[in-house]
């Protein structure tokens, strides 16, 4: 009964909020016009795919979750080709990582909102035999929709944070009964499995089945697009911050500002998570007095250049390979951190702040096996740059710590192709 009414709140709480969430898209479209483009499928009203088609339907919600999802859909592909793939996300930056990544081999719709009515248009319209939710996006409404037109839900590299678990427990009755509507919470971390059954979850439903980003494969493209940048960049030393966020950026400047003082010729390589950033980032280096140049005008940053700014999207696994030394963002600021196992994956030693617990388990394994460096703020890192940027031994003990951890916890993309043809 609780479960009952508090879904029932919900949606009619999600119906008053409508024109509030259908101005914010048009309003986000200002600066990102793909967000005013294909407004119908927000509400179900979605181009329709073939009915007969078997069918794989995968939801990442966005750029970090696409990426995670590419080496299990391509893992699905070679077990069953004649099986058509589903992609939805809801960021147009999501939309386009999955253009990049997978161009025409699969379909790609935005997910609605999570209203009834739009749910059971959108299944209706994109039939699909079994759903593959990437990570931890609970939708009461999508879940229930699914199940009534039996197509079972499996969550997939399942996270659930301490501070995420806070928040779902106020609303535990309508959790509880969400995660009834799955068939499987393959979950990444036995933390993490702990967590969805302490919400409801019934314990034949979740299994720990690893972290799919440690299946995280370099195309030979981007491994050679990576080693010629670098050649490109010349034998200055050259650091990356990836995936930074508001209220760090003017820190890591602080810290290139200082590195400088001991190494001038160093370039940083600054890349916002969020595009709508780029220019308010541009406008800190401008501030901070330190030469930039926007690597959306094309061509390379002189020598002049102390800052190149990555305002491209799509770009990100290529210049982390392209650095001596990457050091993650959203982790200087209590964001929780970012996926080290991307500039890992390149041989790129990885510095991280101390606000990880997005990725708390990986972390903690490579900082067991050496394979990371963690600093407490910009004076620190500046004093960390310049040590790993002088002693080459360094660089190459951290990179390969993180190449131990990383073999010797691959194999998720298996294990949840497995586990998902099961369903």
């Amino acid at each position: 009964m609780a479960a009952a009414i508090l879904r029932g709140g919900y949606t009619w709480l999600l119906r008053l909020l409508l024109p509030v969430l259908l101005l914010r898209l048009l309003w986000r479209g200002r600066r990102q016009p793909a967000y005013r483009r294909r407004l119908g499928e927000r509400l179900g009203f979605a181009p329709r795919l073939e009915p007969r088609a078997r069918r794989l339907w995968v939801h990442a919600v966005s750029v970090g979750e696409v990426i995670a999802a590419v080496p299990l859909i391509r893992a699905w592909q070679a077990r069953f080709p004649g099986e058509a793939v589903l992609v939805t996300t809801t960021t147009p930056t999501g939309m386009e990582e999955v253009g990049r990544r997978l161009g025409g081999e699969v379909d790609h719709r935005y997910l609605p909102l999570d209203l009834p009515g739009a749910m059971a248009r959108f299944i209706k319209r994109c039939p699909a035999q079994r759903l593959l939710v990437m990570e931890t996006e609970l939708w009461p409404n999508l879940y229930r929709a699914c199940r009534r037109r039996g197509v079972p839900v499996m969550l997939v590299n399942a996270r659930l944070s301490a501070r995420s678990f806070r928040g779902y427990a106020r609303l535990r009755p309508l959790l509880r009964a969400t995660l009834a509507d799955t068939a499987l919470i393959a979950a990444r971390e036995a933390e993490d499995a702990r967590r969805f059954l302490a919400l409801g979850a019934a314990p034949g439903r979740v299994q720990v089945v690893g972290n799919l980003k440690y299946d995280l494969g370099l195309s030979a493209a981007v491994r050679q697009a990576a080693r010629d940048l670098r050649r490109a960049l010349g034998g200055r030393p050259v650091w990356i911050a990836a995936s930074t966020h508001e209220g760090e950026e003017a820190r890591l400047l602080q810290a290139h500002a200082g590195l400088r003082q001991r190494r001038p010729d160093a370039l940083l390589i600054l890349v916002p998570r969020h595009p709508e950033r780029f220019d308010a980032v541009a406008r800190l280096c401008q501030g901070a007095g330190l030469p930039m140049v926007r690597r959306s005008a094309g061509g390379l940053p002189g020598a002049e250049a102390a800052v190149w700014l990555g305002d491209t999207m799509g770009e990100l696994l290529t210049l982390c390979g392209a650095a001596d030394v990457a050091f993650m963002g959203g982790s200087l600021v209590p964001v929780g951190g970012h996926n080290p196992l991307e500039p890992a994956a390149h041989g790129v030693p990885v510095i991280t702040g101390p606000h990880v617990f997005n990725f708390k388990a990986v972390y903690a394994d490579l900082e067991a096996a050496g394979g990371v460096l963690r600093v407490a703020d910009a004076g620190e890192l500046a004093g960390a740059l310049a040590a790993l940027l002088g002693d080459a031994a360094a660089r190459e003990g951290l990179a390969a710590g993180a190449a131990r951890v990383l073999k010797a916890n691959r194999g998720a993309v298996d294990r949840l192709v497995d586990r998902a043809a099961a369903l």
